[in-house]
């Protein structure tokens, strides 16, 4: 199978379908930018962007729903979604376009419409994503050699670098990210140009920075994202509070110091593929021990740093324009990664406190954060006893205990069924109920059961204590045998 046919098979029908509508009405189309680069490369496009050479009034003419709310051309075409891949709701149409200066260092002062995919293509940010395709062929246009790069892995700006990342300053992020999300190296004139222009970013939104940031953390790669983004001077432009952690000595159980420590918990957290907000907490977890860094017996300490993290924490998420609820979160995984620090005053109680703390929801999220602060130590054992030991009991304290509480029926039902006064009779016969059910769960009915009630209800109390008890003694059986799964399963006692 040659290239182009492989190529062709990977876009979805609605794709083809609006680049078809184009080509019939005798209009140019091609497939371009990171749909093309990611098809050349083997990942699954998130996105699908056409140009050519119609004008938005014609594109607009060809399509029963359009929208179109920009000053740059682009058309958006809603479809149905594609039988295969049912995400493709919407696909971008742009015309050939020329840019004049960058003003504002981010979008062009005004746009004219062009006849030439040359034009097009010049303008783009990176050789790799400078690449057209004809869908209805698989003709390749790369007039900037984006393929070759492509194959070294190597990521390179269209043309001047300076002049790429001066028209957009949002690229030098981009460039970061793009080179942690695919593995990529920066070649040396972009780098250099990266460097010298990392100022403007001052000129770009704190939503942009976030955006960039967020696809960087959610990389297979966002170590090495953020030792990029120190080396080449913007760390601070993402958050200063990250410059303040580096070359922050820990001693005792830490391998390294507090940036390399957060950094490597990060790539845990990506390397176990954790969602957005834990790998965000593991990156921020202790943000505060610059703060609250004194000498101490073991060379040094951080008393507080979880409760004076939360607070930075929250602060910077806030700064880069994160959504409420999941700021929430994460300063809450900051807070509390420190609940089990002490193994020898770690009760249940402490734990159902600490859940309370956190939340049911959170829980089993702040234990894989305390995972990537371990390895991020430099200790390779992942899961130790102690760690083991703690998540048998947030189990443990998580589950619903085997209980009367579990019956379809209770005291005051079996009262009003059986016009018994209230009296300990009433609690023999929810354990003797209680009793049958675990012998038989498909019993747990409330006709059943409230049947059932008025037939005990008659025996003699001496009966129906001794059914009572043998229920309760059932009830503690049965929860040791649970209690005990669960430390079998993480291998504790």
């Amino acid at each position: 199978m040659s290239l182009q046919t492989s190529l062709i098979e990977k876009i979805p029908t609605e794709v083809q379908a609006v680049a078809t509508t184009l080509q019939k009405a005798n209009f140019e189309a091609y497939l371009v930018g990171g749909c093309i680069r990611d098809l050349l490369i083997n990942r699954k496009p998130k996105d699908w962007d056409i140009t050519t050479n119609a004008t938005p009034e014609e594109i607009i003419g060809l399509f029963s729903e359009t929208f179109y709310e920009n000053a740059y051309g682009t058309v958006g075409v809603k479809t149905e979604g594609d039988k295969v891949d049912e995400t493709v709701k919407v696909i971008e149409v742009t015309p050939y376009r020329l840019e004049t200066k960058y003003t504002d260092v981010r979008r062009p002062d005004s746009i004219t419409f062009s006849k030439d995919i040359k034009d097009d293509l010049k303008r783009r940010d990176f050789t790799i994503n400078a690449i057209a395709l004809d869908p209805s062929n698989g003709h390749i246009i790369d007039l900037y050699k984006g393929q070759t790069d492509l194959k070294d892995g190597i990521l390179r700006t269209v043309g001047n670098p300076h002049d790429r990342f001066q028209e957009d300053a949002l690229r030098i992020l981009r460039a970061i990210r793009l080179s942690c999300e695919l593995n990529f190296t920066i070649e040396s004139d972009t780098e250099k140009a990266l460097v010298d222009n990392s100022d403007l970013l001052i000129h770009i939104s704190k939503e942009r920075v976030r955006d960039e940031f967020s696809k960087m953390i959610m990389s297979d790669y966002p170590q090495r994202g953020m030792e990029l983004a120190q080396k080449y001077n913007v760390l601070r432009f993402i958050s200063p509070e990250f410059e303040k952690s580096i070359g922050i000595e820990q001693g005792g159980v830490h391998k390294y110091n507090v940036w390399e420590h957060l950094i490597r918990s990060l790539q845990l957290s990506a390397d176990k593929k954790w969602p957005l907000d834990v790998r965000l907490a593991s990156l921020l977890h202790d943000i505060g021990k610059p703060d609250t860094r004194r000498p101490g017996e073991s060379k040094w300490t951080f008393y507080g740093h979880e409760v004076v993290g939360a607070r930075i924490a929250k602060r910077i998420l806030m700064d880069l324009k994160f959504p409420q609820k999941l700021i929430e979160k994460v300063v809450k995984l900051v807070r509390w990664h420190m609940f089990f620090s002490d193994t020898e005053t770690i009760t249940h109680s402490a734990v159902r406190r600490m859940v309370a703390n956190v939340g049911k929801e959170n829980v089993w999220d702040l234990m894989n954060v305390r995972v990537a602060d371990r390895i991020g130590t430099g200790r390779p054992k992942e899961n130790p006893y102690r760690l083991r030991k703690y998540q048998a009991m947030i189990e443990e304290v998580m589950r619903d205990p085997i209980s009367v509480g579990m019956l379809k029926i209770d005291g005051k039902r079996i009262m009003e069924v059986t016009r018994e006064t209230p009296g300990r009779k009433i609690g023999y016969t929810l354990h003797a109920l209680l009793e049958e059910v675990l012998e038989d769960p498909k019993l747990n009915t409330a006709e059943y059961l409230e049947m059932r009630a008025g037939e005990l209800i008659k025996l003699p109390e001496e009966e129906l204590k001794a059914l009572g008890e043998k229920g309760k003694q059932i009830q503690e059986q049965v929860e040791e045998e649970k209690v005990g799964e669960i430390r079998k399963k993480y291998h504790v006692e």
